[in-house]
């Protein structure tokens, strides 16, 4: 089959340091995270408090806005491998996002409009992702993986963290000027292209008459213990309700004033923060899929809140969950299904993954958005 062997062994006498291309890795995460979240924080308040847009609008938005990926990530990561230019493709997504930010200024009040420039970025995100997280995999010693992708995720969180509350900043400042959050998050998001060209190495090691095919890509599927990593991720991706609809239920529960839902994601990135280091070291030692059903099990505590749950102990409790929830299961499910994957084929793999999670996560944002609206929640 196509499971990978001791190809590549932890280096002799490996001190689980984390490598520089890592770091770097994160570097232009963070950044470009600062630019993505200050979008997402604000795009429930702009969309549905602003223009108007029913919860089944916003819905199908958020499906886009997390789905269109799908489309890209298989062929980005089969392009990655076959030309062994991990770093291009990637640097290709991070500038297609960076455009998109631009792309909102232009989109009015349209929902079609927004739709397509959501796309847009999205496809962006799709193309960068899976040779991003296959070049922290193969840069990284296997036995360190969940500590390797948590210091990454943990530096791409401070871009999360970052990202709202320059928005909300910026919108105390000077309300409702959408246009200036969008420019300033540009911003950001090319400061992380120009970092990505000048301290991101690649990694090209195809082995001699070793082929890089879609074909061999889709035959990782026949391997069970990579499929199974697949349908397990996919499933619980469609139980996962996408973060906008968990705030948007916040405001309504706690009528939260509208400034401050820019604000609510602070909570789940601040915990994530903390916790992304650590939750990756102990996964490593104790088990990475246990690790990341832990992961939904606090996300189920969260949703559960909802139904026992008032005043601050609610906003606390879902935040602090939240946070745990990616902590546990982002990164972690990369160094689960890492090691499952040739090098080779590890970016086509991985956007294997990444792709059945998103299209499942997706579907459940437009059920939920048409289940809110027709039942008017």
């Amino acid at each position: 089959m196509y499971i990978a062997t001791a190809r590549r062994a932890p280096a002799a006498g490996g001190t689980g340091r984390i490598a520089a291309n890592v770091l770097a890795l994160g570097a232009v995460s963070l950044l470009t995270d600062v630019s993505s979240e200050m979008v997402t924080a604000i795009l429930p308040l702009y969309l549905v408090l602003g223009l108007g847009f029913s919860p089944l609008q916003f819905g199908v938005l958020d499906g886009i806005y997390t789905g269109v990926t799908a489309l890209v990530r298989v062929v980005g990561g089969h392009a990655a491998d076959r030309w062994q230019r991990r770093k291009l493709v990637a640097g290709l997504g991070y500038g297609i996002s960076a455009a998109g930010k631009l792309g909102l200024l232009a989109a009015g009040t349209s929902a079609t409009a927004m739709g397509l420039v959501l796309a847009g970025d999205r496809t962006g995100k799709g193309l960068r992702t899976a040779p991003r997280d296959a070049l922290i995999t193969l840069s990284s010693e296997p036995s360190a993986l969940g500590r390797a992708f948590g210091v990454h995720r943990a530096l791409d969180t401070v871009g999360a963290f970052l990202g709202p509350l320059v928005a909300f900043c910026l919108l105390w400042t000077l309300p409702a000027r959408y246009d200036v959050v969008f420019v300033v998050s540009f911003c950001f998001a090319a400061l992380g292209v120009l970092v990505l060209v000048l301290f991101v190495r690649d990694h090209r090691d195809v082995l001699p008459g070793v082929a890089v095919s879609l074909k061999s890509a889709f035959g990782l599927l026949r391997a069970k213990p990579f499929r199974r990593v697949c349908l397990v991720a996919c499933g619980l991706g469609f139980l996962t309700l996408g973060d906008g609809f968990l705030y948007l239920l916040l405001q309504k529960k706690l009528d939260v004033d509208v400034a401050y839902i820019a604000l609510l994601p602070l909570g789940t990135a601040g915990v994530y923060l903390l916790a992304a280091v650590p939750m990756g070291a102990l996964a490593d030692r104790v088990g990475r899929w246990r690790m990341f059903l832990v992961g939904h099990l606090a996300l189920l505590g969260a949703y559960l809140l909802f139904a026992g749950a008032s005043g601050i102990a609610l906003l606390a409790g879902v935040l602090v969950l939240h946070g745990l929830f990616y902590a546990c299961t982002d990164g972690v499910l990369m160094a689960v299904a890492g090691p499952l994957v040739p090098d080779e084929l590890r970016t086509s793999g991985l956007a294997l993954l990444q792709t059945g999670q998103v299209l499942a996560r997706a579907s459940s944002s437009v059920l939920f958005g048409a289940l809110w609206t027709w039942f008017a929640w």
